[in-house]
């Protein structure tokens, strides 16, 4: 393996180390739930990635192919964690806030967690 690849997969696991440490920092220090959900989940996405992305840039200067493995978790990592964290949120608006408390919603449909249902003339 050569030295740029040392490199790179040292530089990708000294940044991922960085997000994963200021993520744990966030989660521990901030005060609102809804600001603790943003520090581990931008840490989660860039620190694993991160390290994925180095064990690809490994194994492809160690065997010479690509490892789709790790590119596939890395794409459902990126597409997972903000759907987890918008329920998360949601979650906690609907127990926390009021819909009186929300600022005015500049959607066609407002707040979905506080929307009624529409009426669709059944007796479910």
């Amino acid at each position: 393996m050569g030295f740029v690849a040392e490199l790179l997969i040292s530089l990708a696991l000294v940044i991922s180390g960085i997000f994963g440490f200021v993520g744990s920092y966030g989660l521990i220090k901030l005060k609102d739930p809804l600001q603790r959900l943003h520090a581990p989940t931008k840490a989660t996405t860039l620190g694993v990635g991160g390290v994925l992305i180095a064990s690809m840039i490994f194994f492809y200067a160690k065997t010479g192919h690509i490892s789709i493995h790790e590119l596939l978790i890395t794409l459902f990592l990126f597409l997972t964690a903000p759907i987890t964290a918008n329920f998360i949120a949601k979650t906690y608006l609907a127990g926390n806030l009021r819909q009186e408390d929300l600022p005015e919603s500049k959607g066609d449909y407002g707040w979905s967690v506080y929307d009624d249902p529409p009426e669709t003339g059944s007796d479910r």
